[in-house]
Protein backbone atom coordinates (compact mmCIF):
# COMPACT_ATOMS: atom_id res chain seq x y z
CA UNK A 1 0.00 0.00 0.00
CA UNK A 2 2.01 2.77 1.11
CA UNK A 3 4.17 4.94 3.32
CA UNK A 4 1.09 6.16 4.56
CA UNK A 5 0.15 2.84 6.54
CA UNK A 6 1.22 3.39 9.76
CA UNK A 7 5.10 2.84 9.67
CA UNK A 8 6.72 3.06 13.43
CA UNK A 9 9.59 1.48 12.24
CA UNK A 10 11.83 4.58 14.02
CA UNK A 11 9.40 4.39 17.08
CA UNK A 12 11.78 2.67 19.60
CA UNK A 13 11.50 5.02 22.33
CA UNK A 14 8.42 4.05 23.49
CA UNK A 15 8.39 0.13 21.78
CA UNK A 16 10.85 -2.58 20.82
CA UNK A 17 11.00 -4.07 17.15
CA UNK A 18 10.59 -7.67 17.31
CA UNK A 19 12.59 -9.60 20.12
CA UNK A 20 11.07 -12.93 21.57
CA UNK A 21 13.29 -12.84 24.51
CA UNK A 22 11.18 -12.63 27.72
CA UNK A 23 14.50 -11.87 29.71
CA UNK A 24 13.04 -8.31 31.14
CA UNK A 25 9.72 -10.09 33.07
CA UNK A 26 9.47 -12.85 35.56
CA UNK A 27 6.21 -14.24 35.40
CA UNK A 28 4.55 -14.51 39.24
CA UNK A 29 1.60 -17.38 39.24
CA UNK A 30 0.93 -17.60 42.70
CA UNK A 31 0.92 -13.84 43.13
CA UNK A 32 -3.10 -13.28 44.62
CA UNK A 33 -3.41 -10.57 42.09
CA UNK A 34 -2.69 -13.31 39.26
CA UNK A 35 -6.00 -14.16 37.66
CA UNK A 36 -6.38 -16.85 35.08
CA UNK A 37 -9.68 -19.03 33.37
CA UNK A 38 -11.34 -22.22 34.54
CA UNK A 39 -8.69 -25.03 33.01
CA UNK A 40 -9.03 -25.64 29.63
CA UNK A 41 -8.71 -28.97 28.29
CA UNK A 42 -5.97 -28.51 26.04
CA UNK A 43 -3.48 -25.66 24.97
CA UNK A 44 -2.17 -24.75 21.82
CA UNK A 45 1.47 -24.89 22.05
CA UNK A 46 2.99 -21.07 21.67
CA UNK A 47 4.40 -19.83 18.36
CA UNK A 48 8.22 -21.00 18.26
CA UNK A 49 10.42 -18.86 20.46
CA UNK A 50 7.81 -17.66 22.51
CA UNK A 51 6.95 -18.18 26.39
CA UNK A 52 4.28 -20.73 27.49
CA UNK A 53 1.52 -18.20 28.40
CA UNK A 54 0.90 -17.16 24.54
CA UNK A 55 -0.59 -20.74 24.36
CA UNK A 56 -4.16 -20.04 23.37
CA UNK A 57 -6.85 -22.89 25.01
CA UNK A 58 -8.31 -24.73 22.70
CA UNK A 59 -11.55 -24.55 22.63
CA UNK A 60 -11.45 -20.52 24.02
CA UNK A 61 -13.18 -20.90 27.02
CA UNK A 62 -17.11 -18.74 26.49
CA UNK A 63 -16.70 -15.41 26.74
CA UNK A 64 -17.61 -12.27 25.54
CA UNK A 65 -15.18 -9.17 23.83
CA UNK A 66 -13.16 -8.28 26.68
CA UNK A 67 -13.40 -10.96 29.12
CA UNK A 68 -10.18 -12.07 30.85
CA UNK A 69 -8.46 -15.74 29.59
CA UNK A 70 -5.33 -15.27 31.58
CA UNK A 71 -3.50 -12.86 32.85
CA UNK A 72 0.29 -13.08 34.60
CA UNK A 73 2.04 -10.70 36.98
CA UNK A 74 4.94 -9.41 35.86
CA UNK A 75 8.06 -7.99 37.26
CA UNK A 76 9.39 -5.57 35.03
CA UNK A 77 11.75 -2.82 37.12
CA UNK A 78 11.64 -0.16 34.44
CA UNK A 79 8.10 0.66 34.54
CA UNK A 80 7.21 2.17 37.65
CA UNK A 81 3.99 0.32 38.71
CA UNK A 82 2.31 -3.04 38.95
CA UNK A 83 2.38 -4.82 35.24
CA UNK A 84 0.44 -7.59 34.27
CA UNK A 85 0.09 -9.42 30.54
CA UNK A 86 -2.94 -10.52 30.11
CA UNK A 87 -5.28 -12.75 27.41
CA UNK A 88 -8.44 -11.71 26.62
CA UNK A 89 -11.75 -12.65 23.99
CA UNK A 90 -12.42 -10.01 21.34
CA UNK A 91 -13.91 -10.45 17.85
CA UNK A 92 -12.77 -10.55 14.40
CA UNK A 93 -13.62 -8.65 11.71
CA UNK A 94 -15.97 -12.05 10.48
CA UNK A 95 -17.64 -12.25 13.89
CA UNK A 96 -15.31 -15.33 14.84
CA UNK A 97 -15.02 -15.07 18.89
CA UNK A 98 -10.54 -15.02 19.39
CA UNK A 99 -7.48 -14.35 21.86
CA UNK A 100 -6.00 -11.65 21.81
CA UNK A 101 -2.82 -10.58 24.12
CA UNK A 102 -1.59 -7.57 25.54
CA UNK A 103 0.14 -5.74 29.11
CA UNK A 104 -1.85 -4.01 31.84
CA UNK A 105 0.03 -1.54 34.12
CA UNK A 106 -1.21 0.13 36.90
CA UNK A 107 -0.33 3.27 39.31
CA UNK A 108 1.36 2.14 42.71
CA UNK A 109 -1.29 3.44 45.78
CA UNK A 110 -5.18 3.60 45.83
CA UNK A 111 -6.81 4.63 43.73
CA UNK A 112 -8.53 8.16 43.50
CA UNK A 113 -12.20 8.63 43.89
CA UNK A 114 -14.34 7.06 41.37
CA UNK A 115 -11.30 4.66 40.25
CA UNK A 116 -7.89 5.15 38.02
CA UNK A 117 -8.72 6.71 34.74
CA UNK A 118 -7.59 4.21 31.58
CA UNK A 119 -5.70 5.31 28.50
CA UNK A 120 -5.28 2.54 26.11
CA UNK A 121 -1.89 2.31 23.71
CA UNK A 122 -2.48 1.75 20.17
CA UNK A 123 0.77 0.44 19.14
CA UNK A 124 2.68 1.69 15.69
CA UNK A 125 4.00 -1.25 13.35
CA UNK A 126 6.45 -3.74 14.51
CA UNK A 127 5.44 -6.44 11.59
CA UNK A 128 2.71 -9.08 11.05
CA UNK A 129 4.58 -12.04 12.31
CA UNK A 130 3.95 -13.68 16.15
CA UNK A 131 7.26 -12.66 17.46
CA UNK A 132 6.92 -8.43 16.87
CA UNK A 133 4.23 -8.67 19.77
CA UNK A 134 5.04 -5.78 22.02
CA UNK A 135 4.09 -7.48 24.84
CA UNK A 136 7.22 -9.72 24.59
CA UNK A 137 9.31 -6.97 25.44
CA UNK A 138 7.42 -5.40 28.13
CA UNK A 139 10.24 -2.88 29.40
CA UNK A 140 10.19 -1.07 26.17
CA UNK A 141 6.87 -0.05 27.09
CA UNK A 142 8.23 2.03 30.03
CA UNK A 143 9.24 5.39 28.39
CA UNK A 144 5.72 5.76 27.21
CA UNK A 145 4.02 3.80 29.85
CA UNK A 146 5.77 5.85 33.30
CA UNK A 147 4.80 9.12 32.05
CA UNK A 148 0.58 8.65 32.42
CA UNK A 149 1.11 5.93 35.31
CA UNK A 150 3.12 9.37 37.41
CA UNK A 151 -0.10 11.26 36.50
CA UNK A 152 -2.40 8.66 37.92
CA UNK A 153 -3.32 6.56 34.51
CA UNK A 154 -4.03 2.83 34.00
CA UNK A 155 -2.26 2.05 30.82
CA UNK A 156 -3.46 -1.14 28.52
CA UNK A 157 -1.72 -1.99 25.98
CA UNK A 158 -3.10 -4.28 22.78
CA UNK A 159 -0.69 -6.61 20.57
CA UNK A 160 -3.80 -6.47 17.77
CA UNK A 161 -5.34 -9.61 16.69
CA UNK A 162 -2.81 -12.28 15.40
CA UNK A 163 0.30 -11.01 16.88
CA UNK A 164 1.49 -13.81 19.74
CA UNK A 165 -1.87 -15.51 18.94
CA UNK A 166 -3.60 -17.87 16.48
CA UNK A 167 -3.73 -16.20 12.43
CA UNK A 168 -2.32 -13.62 10.89
CA UNK A 169 -2.56 -9.84 11.95
CA UNK A 170 -4.97 -8.19 10.31
CA UNK A 171 -2.76 -5.33 9.55
CA UNK A 172 -4.53 -1.79 9.00
CA UNK A 173 -8.12 -3.66 8.93
CA UNK A 174 -9.37 -0.30 11.07
CA UNK A 175 -11.88 -2.07 12.96
CA UNK A 176 -9.88 -5.28 13.74
CA UNK A 177 -7.11 -2.73 15.56
CA UNK A 178 -10.28 -1.01 17.26
CA UNK A 179 -11.64 -3.81 18.96
CA UNK A 180 -8.40 -4.92 20.47
CA UNK A 181 -7.92 -1.58 21.63
CA UNK A 182 -11.25 -1.24 23.54
CA UNK A 183 -11.88 -4.81 24.47
CA UNK A 184 -8.38 -4.57 26.49
CA UNK A 185 -10.00 -1.81 28.75
CA UNK A 186 -12.89 -4.47 29.08
CA UNK A 187 -10.34 -7.06 30.43
CA UNK A 188 -8.32 -4.53 32.33
CA UNK A 189 -11.72 -4.33 34.62
CA UNK A 190 -11.48 -8.32 35.14
CA UNK A 191 -7.75 -8.21 35.92
CA UNK A 192 -7.70 -7.86 39.83
CA UNK A 193 -10.33 -7.17 42.83
CA UNK A 194 -8.11 -4.99 43.94
CA UNK A 195 -7.56 -2.95 41.30
CA UNK A 196 -10.08 -0.45 41.04
CA UNK A 197 -10.99 1.14 37.70
CA UNK A 198 -13.07 3.83 36.03
CA UNK A 199 -15.31 3.80 33.19
CA UNK A 200 -13.78 6.38 31.67
CA UNK A 201 -10.46 5.86 29.00
CA UNK A 202 -8.84 7.37 26.24
CA UNK A 203 -7.35 6.19 23.29
CA UNK A 204 -3.67 7.12 22.05
CA UNK A 205 -1.98 5.87 19.44
CA UNK A 206 0.46 6.84 16.75
CA UNK A 207 0.87 5.86 12.87
CA UNK A 208 -1.02 2.31 12.63
CA UNK A 209 -1.72 2.97 16.35
CA UNK A 210 -3.25 6.41 15.15
CA UNK A 211 -5.54 4.28 12.22
CA UNK A 212 -6.29 2.51 15.09
CA UNK A 213 -7.26 4.92 17.49
CA UNK A 214 -9.26 6.90 14.92
CA UNK A 215 -11.59 3.50 14.06
CA UNK A 216 -11.69 3.25 18.13
CA UNK A 217 -13.57 7.04 17.42
CA UNK A 218 -15.71 5.75 14.98
CA UNK A 219 -16.65 2.40 17.32
CA UNK A 220 -16.46 2.99 20.69
CA UNK A 221 -19.49 4.19 21.27
CA UNK A 222 -21.32 1.15 19.45
CA UNK A 223 -18.94 -1.51 20.67
CA UNK A 224 -18.93 -0.51 24.28
CA UNK A 225 -21.41 1.48 25.62
CA UNK A 226 -20.76 0.71 28.91
CA UNK A 227 -17.66 2.35 28.65
CA UNK A 228 -16.78 6.41 28.47
CA UNK A 229 -14.86 7.45 25.55
CA UNK A 230 -13.26 10.72 26.61
CA UNK A 231 -11.07 11.68 23.85
CA UNK A 232 -9.03 10.23 21.13
CA UNK A 233 -5.53 11.07 20.35
CA UNK A 234 -4.11 9.84 16.83
CA UNK A 235 -0.59 10.81 16.23
CA UNK A 236 0.19 10.68 12.31
CA UNK A 237 -2.99 8.21 11.57
CA UNK A 238 -2.58 6.78 7.75
CA UNK A 239 -5.71 7.85 5.30
CA UNK A 240 -6.08 8.99 2.22
CA UNK A 241 -5.53 5.05 1.51
CA UNK A 242 -6.69 5.11 -1.94
CA UNK A 243 -3.82 7.57 -3.41
CA UNK A 244 -0.98 6.20 -1.91
CA UNK A 245 -0.09 2.94 -3.36
CA UNK A 246 2.23 4.57 -6.51
CA UNK A 247 3.69 6.85 -3.80
CA UNK A 248 5.48 3.31 -2.26
CA UNK A 249 6.41 1.40 -5.36
CA UNK A 250 10.51 2.57 -5.13
CA UNK A 251 10.26 4.13 -1.24
CA UNK A 252 12.17 2.45 1.65
CA UNK A 253 8.77 1.10 2.65
CA UNK A 254 7.67 -0.18 -0.21
CA UNK A 255 7.19 -3.79 1.91
CA UNK A 256 4.28 -2.21 3.65
CA UNK A 257 2.30 -2.98 -0.07
CA UNK A 258 3.01 -6.76 0.84
CA UNK A 259 1.89 -6.38 4.92
CA UNK A 260 -1.22 -4.77 3.85
CA UNK A 261 -2.06 -6.88 1.27
CA UNK A 262 -1.97 -9.78 3.45
CA UNK A 263 -3.38 -8.11 6.61
CA UNK A 264 -6.28 -7.43 4.81
CA UNK A 265 -6.93 -10.68 3.39
CA UNK A 266 -6.26 -11.43 6.77
CA UNK A 267 -9.26 -9.72 7.70
CA UNK A 268 -12.14 -10.38 4.98
CA UNK A 269 -10.58 -13.52 3.35
CA UNK A 270 -10.04 -14.72 0.06
CA UNK A 271 -13.42 -14.06 -1.52
CA UNK A 272 -13.53 -10.16 -0.28
CA UNK A 273 -9.74 -9.77 -0.63
CA UNK A 274 -8.23 -11.71 -3.36
CA UNK A 275 -4.74 -11.88 -3.35
CA UNK A 276 -4.11 -12.75 -6.78
CA UNK A 277 -6.37 -9.83 -8.43
CA UNK A 278 -3.59 -7.42 -7.12
CA UNK A 279 -0.19 -9.47 -6.80
CA UNK A 280 1.99 -11.85 -9.46
CA UNK A 281 2.73 -15.03 -8.17
CA UNK A 282 6.35 -13.36 -7.24
CA UNK A 283 3.91 -10.59 -5.04
CA UNK A 284 2.49 -13.68 -3.46
CA UNK A 285 5.61 -15.95 -2.56
CA UNK A 286 6.84 -12.61 -1.28
CA UNK A 287 4.17 -12.46 1.52
CA UNK A 288 5.63 -15.21 3.25
CA UNK A 289 8.63 -12.94 4.82
CA UNK A 290 5.06 -11.07 6.76
CA UNK A 291 4.95 -14.36 8.70
CA UNK A 292 8.47 -14.79 9.23
CA UNK A 293 10.09 -11.57 10.03
CA UNK A 294 9.54 -8.04 11.31
CA UNK A 295 9.87 -4.74 9.83
CA UNK A 296 13.72 -4.66 9.59
CA UNK A 297 13.76 -8.72 8.46
CA UNK A 298 10.84 -7.05 5.90
CA UNK A 299 12.79 -4.01 4.88
CA UNK A 300 15.87 -6.40 4.55
CA UNK A 301 14.18 -8.40 2.20
CA UNK A 302 12.49 -5.71 0.02
CA UNK A 303 15.79 -4.35 -0.29
CA UNK A 304 16.66 -6.19 -3.96
CA UNK A 305 13.08 -5.02 -5.22
CA UNK A 306 13.93 -1.91 -6.95
CA UNK A 307 10.40 -1.40 -7.90
CA UNK A 308 7.42 -3.27 -6.35
CA UNK A 309 4.70 -2.17 -9.08
CA UNK A 310 6.94 -5.49 -10.29
CA UNK A 311 5.30 -7.98 -8.69
CA UNK A 312 1.60 -6.03 -8.50
CA UNK A 313 -1.04 -6.96 -11.08
CA UNK A 314 -2.76 -3.73 -10.52
CA UNK A 315 -3.07 -0.92 -8.45
CA UNK A 316 -5.70 -1.97 -5.58
CA UNK A 317 -7.50 0.82 -5.87
CA UNK A 318 -8.38 0.21 -9.80
CA UNK A 319 -9.84 -3.16 -8.24
CA UNK A 320 -13.17 -2.99 -7.23
CA UNK A 321 -13.25 -5.58 -4.00
CA UNK A 322 -9.92 -4.22 -3.44
CA UNK A 323 -11.13 -0.21 -3.52
CA UNK A 324 -14.10 -1.41 -1.25
CA UNK A 325 -11.99 -2.66 1.83
CA UNK A 326 -9.55 0.50 1.40
CA UNK A 327 -12.25 2.86 1.40
CA UNK A 328 -13.74 1.15 4.58
CA UNK A 329 -10.70 1.43 6.41
CA UNK A 330 -10.00 4.61 5.49
CA UNK A 331 -10.72 7.45 8.43
CA UNK A 332 -11.78 9.71 6.18
CA UNK A 333 -14.71 7.63 5.01
CA UNK A 334 -15.92 8.40 8.89
CA UNK A 335 -19.91 9.70 7.77
CA UNK A 336 -21.23 10.63 11.50
CA UNK A 337 -19.25 12.47 13.90
CA UNK A 338 -18.84 10.78 17.39
CA UNK A 339 -19.09 12.51 20.65
CA UNK A 340 -15.53 12.06 22.05
CA UNK A 341 -13.49 14.83 20.58
CA UNK A 342 -10.29 14.36 18.46
CA UNK A 343 -6.81 15.40 18.62
CA UNK A 344 -4.36 15.09 15.56
CA UNK A 345 -0.21 15.08 15.97
CA UNK A 346 2.14 15.34 12.83
CA UNK A 347 5.68 16.20 12.85
CA UNK A 348 6.05 18.73 10.10
CA UNK A 349 8.82 16.72 8.26
CA UNK A 350 7.09 13.59 8.09
CA UNK A 351 9.31 11.40 5.97
CA UNK A 352 6.36 8.17 6.02
CA UNK A 353 2.96 9.77 6.10
CA UNK A 354 2.56 13.17 4.30
CA UNK A 355 1.30 15.93 6.25
CA UNK A 356 -0.88 16.70 3.47
CA UNK A 357 -3.05 13.37 4.14
CA UNK A 358 -3.81 14.41 7.60
CA UNK A 359 -4.39 18.05 6.27
CA UNK A 360 -7.05 16.55 4.25
CA UNK A 361 -8.59 14.04 6.90
CA UNK A 362 -8.97 17.28 9.07
CA UNK A 363 -11.09 18.92 6.69
CA UNK A 364 -13.24 15.49 6.04
CA UNK A 365 -14.08 15.58 9.53
CA UNK A 366 -14.68 19.26 10.04
CA UNK A 367 -17.41 18.63 7.42
CA UNK A 368 -19.17 16.19 9.00
CA UNK A 369 -18.92 18.30 12.33
CA UNK A 370 -16.45 16.29 14.05
CA UNK A 371 -14.67 17.64 17.24
CA UNK A 372 -10.90 18.04 15.92
CA UNK A 373 -7.77 19.63 16.40
CA UNK A 374 -4.76 18.80 14.24
CA UNK A 375 -1.45 20.39 15.88
CA UNK A 376 1.42 20.02 13.62
CA UNK A 377 5.27 20.41 14.44
CA UNK A 378 7.91 21.84 12.60
CA UNK A 379 11.00 20.21 11.91
CA UNK A 380 9.81 17.04 13.54
CA UNK A 381 10.36 13.54 12.13
CA UNK A 382 7.61 11.09 12.05
CA UNK A 383 8.57 9.43 15.21
CA UNK A 384 9.98 12.55 15.84
CA UNK A 385 7.36 14.26 17.06
CA UNK A 386 6.16 12.06 19.69
CA UNK A 387 8.52 13.55 22.54
CA UNK A 388 8.25 16.96 21.55
CA UNK A 389 4.44 16.57 21.37
CA UNK A 390 4.55 14.54 24.39
CA UNK A 391 3.92 17.77 27.41
CA UNK A 392 1.19 19.26 24.91
CA UNK A 393 -0.76 16.66 24.55
CA UNK A 394 -0.48 15.36 28.16
CA UNK A 395 -1.79 18.81 29.17
CA UNK A 396 -4.80 17.81 26.45
CA UNK A 397 -5.58 14.25 27.95
CA UNK A 398 -5.49 15.81 31.43
CA UNK A 399 -8.05 18.54 30.09
CA UNK A 400 -10.41 15.55 28.98
CA UNK A 401 -10.54 13.63 31.76
CA UNK A 402 -11.22 16.71 33.80
CA UNK A 403 -14.11 17.53 31.36
CA UNK A 404 -12.85 20.82 30.50
CA UNK A 405 -14.45 21.91 27.10
CA UNK A 406 -13.37 20.65 23.27
CA UNK A 407 -12.22 22.00 21.54
CA UNK A 408 -9.13 22.41 23.45
CA UNK A 409 -8.54 26.31 24.53
CA UNK A 410 -4.97 25.45 25.61
CA UNK A 411 -2.23 26.54 23.26
CA UNK A 412 0.06 24.33 23.01
CA UNK A 413 3.59 25.82 24.30
CA UNK A 414 6.24 23.66 22.59
CA UNK A 415 9.24 23.97 21.81
CA UNK A 416 8.61 23.48 18.80
CA UNK A 417 5.40 25.03 18.60
CA UNK A 418 2.80 23.23 16.67
CA UNK A 419 0.75 25.23 14.00
CA UNK A 420 -2.71 24.28 15.28
CA UNK A 421 -5.74 24.31 13.95
CA UNK A 422 -9.32 23.77 15.69
CA UNK A 423 -12.75 22.84 14.50
CA UNK A 424 -15.01 24.31 15.74
CA UNK A 425 -12.48 27.24 15.65
CA UNK A 426 -12.05 27.82 19.35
Amino acid sequence: MARLLGAAVALTLVMGACSSDDDDATTTTDDPGTTAAATTPSTLAPPDGLPAFYGVPDPLPAGEPGDLIAAERLEVPEIDGTTWRVMYHSESTRGDDIAVTGMVMAPEGPAPDGGWPIISWAHGTTGIADQCAPSLEPADLAVLANPLLERGYVVTATDYEGMGTPGRHPYIAGESEARGTIDIVRAAEDLDADLDLSDRYLVWGHSQGGHAAMFTLEIGEQWAPELEQVGVVAGAPPSQLLLINAALQTSPFRYYIAMAAAGLNAAYGDEAAPLDEVLTPEGLEFLDNVDEGCTAELREAAAGIEDFAALQLADPADVPAWNELLVANDPGSFDTARDAPLLIIQGGEDEQIPVASSALLFDQLCEIGQVVQRWVYPGQSHAGVVLPSSGDMLRWIDDRFAGEPAPDPYQPVGPPVPETQSCPPV
